[in-house]
């Protein structure tokens, strides 16, 4: 046994590659620096040609002194960042009431039985109005609205505001959620209430589970749209980096505060958005191991 053991090692010890394999080998590697050099290539020259378009056009000396003036940025730019940390906790209570609405609509939409119909169609209706309506609106309704009722106290604009993101994206994020639980198969269900899991348990510890590792991509995608509507708080009259780029383009009458906070919504969403890319591509590949040619 242990002669046929040491046999079988020696043997995969001295495996090498044939000399097809090295030419594919060889190949591969020609061809992946060949499409790098033209993918380098063809940027610069698109990048020269934008460049060229930009600068030679007639009014592009007065767009730079107008929209990008450094004295004006670094002026403006602590008064931007401190309404951009606003902007980043609505960002943050936002998306968990969003996550904690959008599970429980998800929920309610997949209960099974004519005694959850109720239930149902409030969920449904809910879905249906506030993706329909855009979140301008939505904004001004409960921003303004709301607060007229008397029924609640006097409260910042910037509660409000996350308040309407959460009504607004809480229904399309319960949508991917219940896209997600429905691609779970019908077969998990059944094995698990077999097991003698509740419907609750089930719902918690087999078809959640599965149903966000489905819909994770999509998930991203809807967190990265909501880091840019953060920026409408400001329609309300909360000092965000909207706003506060808003009044410091009155103060220097120059347009640079816009593209600063521009850049500061950028430079938050960029990550998500590659990690977002990274995760869709991890899943595509590990869905498609063997299938790609």
């Amino acid at each position: 046994m242990t002669d046929s053991t040491d046999a079988r090692t020696a043997t995969t010890d001295a495996w090498q590659p044939s000399t097809i394999e090295l030419e594919r080998r060889s190949f591969r590697r020609r061809q992946t620096g060949r499409s790098v050099l033209v993918s380098i290539a063809s940027t610069l020259a698109i990048a020269a040609l934008l460049v060229w378009a930009l600068v030679g056009s007639p009014g592009w000396t007065r767009v730079v002194e107008t929209f990008f003036d450094p004295q004006v940025a670094i002026a403006s730019l602590p008064r931007v960042l401190e309404g951009f940390w606003l902007n980043i906790q609505v960002l943050f209570f936002a998306s968990i009431g969003v996550v904690l609405v959008a599970l429980l609509l998800a929920t309610l939409r997949t209960l099974r039985g004519p005694v959850f119909f109720p239930l149902r169609a409030l969920a449904a209706g809910y879905t249906d109005i506030f993706r329909g309506m855009p979140v301008l609106i939505v904004l001004y309704l409960v921003g303004f609205g709301l607060p007229g009722l008397d029924f609640f106290p006097r409260m910042p604009v910037a509660f409000w505001g996350t308040i309407a993101l959460i009504l607004t994206y809480s229904a399309y994020v319960s949508e991917v959620f219940r896209a997600g639980i429905e691609a779970v198969h019908p077969s998990q269900r059944l094995a698990a209430r077999s097991l003698g899991l509740s419907h609750g348990q089930t719902m918690r510890r087999v078809v959640l589970p599965q149903a966000l590792r489905k819909v994770t991509p999509a998930l991203m995608n809807d967190f990265v749209a909501m880091q840019k509507d953060v920026g409408l708080i400001s329609v309300l009259g909360a000092v965000d980096a909207v706003r506060a780029a808003q009044i410091e383009t009155a103060h220097f009458f120059n347009f640079t505060p816009y593209v600063v906070a521009g850049l500061l919504f950028v430079l938050l969403a960029w990550p998500m958005i590659r990690f977002t890319d990274w995760v869709s591509a991890r899943m595509r590949a590990r869905e498609q191991v063997g299938s790609i040619v």
